[in-house]
């Protein structure tokens, strides 16, 4: 069995992410990995190469600015990244500049990849999330922040990056997936208050127009937190990758909770509760098809 990782990746030094530790983290698991590096004005690619692994190969891309609409530049980036995956890869595993893998779970991955190799009726492995925000201690539980998401697929080109590159399409279709009980850990909302005002100015450049940022985001807002909704106290540990990270910070995390809370409205408090209560969400979106 072949394990591929890829990834896509512009300017992760000015914008903070972590993909050195997400490229790290999933590595022993990986015969290759492939990179696409975009059009980068920092030491990304030094970054990078500083991993010093033989596994790693890394593809230049310029990105294509004018994709402003719901991040298709993402899902491009993406594609560049799986197109470039060696022939005899059996799978792919996909991680973004902001995500990683506790190293406890990489054995039950490679397990799962080995036991599901040979039946055909699963196209990709469905991982859970943890979202962090605003600090390594808390995380967001809420109907705000997708579940779960593809995280390892078959090295099938008929397979492409879909929307803004959250999940993937076989010819148009949900991948047939088999959810496994292993969790991403996404860091793309831990920073300082600045850093997220920064972050979501970025982000959503690529997103939007310059006429819907200057109505609302333009450089004088306030980040208030309002996205959070509900956050819950995270008692584990994170990622030995993401160690030295994590020491060197130095923020708090100053927020009421409670009034988090009370923001939300009668019915996502209610759909929350039958979900803290069932397991269900209702009316969830799934890009999707869990069969096993």
């Amino acid at each position: 069995m072949k394990v591929a990782g890829f990834t896509f990746i512009r300017n992760a030094v000015k914008n903070d992410y972590p993909v050195a530790e997400a490229i790290t983290s999933i590595l022993p698991i990986c015969d290759e990995f492939i990179v696409a590096l975009g059009n980068c004005s920092d030491n990304t690619e030094s970054l990078i190469r500083n991993i010093n692994s033989p596994k790693i190969k890394i593809i230049n891309t310029v990105w294509d600015d004018s994709l402003r609409d719901g991040g298709a530049v993402f899902a491009a980036e993406t594609d560049k990244a799986f197109n470039s995956i060696s022939s005899d890869a059996d799978w792919a595993f996909y991680i973004q500049g902001d995500e990683c893998v506790h190293e406890k779970y990489l054995p039950l991955i490679k397990k799962e990849m080995e036991d599901n190799l040979n039946d055909n009726r699963v196209e990709g492995l469905l991982f859970k999330y943890l979202h962090f925000y605003g600090s390594y201690d808390y995380y967001g539980h809420s109907r705000r922040w997708y579940r779960r998401e593809i995280r390892i697929l078959r090295n099938n080109k008929a397979i492409h990056s879909y929307r803004d590159a959250q999940g993937f399409r076989l010819d148009g279709r949900k991948i047939r997936v088999k959810l496994i009980d292993a969790y991403i850990y996404h860091y793309g909302w831990v920073k300082p208050p600045d850093g997220l005002k920064s972050k979501l100015r970025n982000f959503n450049l690529f997103y939007h127009d310059d006429a819907w940022m200057a109505e609302n985001l333009p450089e004088t807002f306030e980040f208030d937190y309002k996205n959070a909704d509900r956050l819950v106290h995270f008692t584990g540990n994170h990622p030995q990758v993401m160690q030295k990270r994590i020491a060197l910070t130095n923020w708090k995390l100053n927020v009421d909770l409670n009034q988090l809370h009370k923001k939300m409205t009668f019915r996502r408090k209610l759909l929350q509760k039958v979900e803290d209560i069932t397991g269900w969400r209702v009316s969830e979106y799934r890009n999707y098809k869990i069969v096993k």
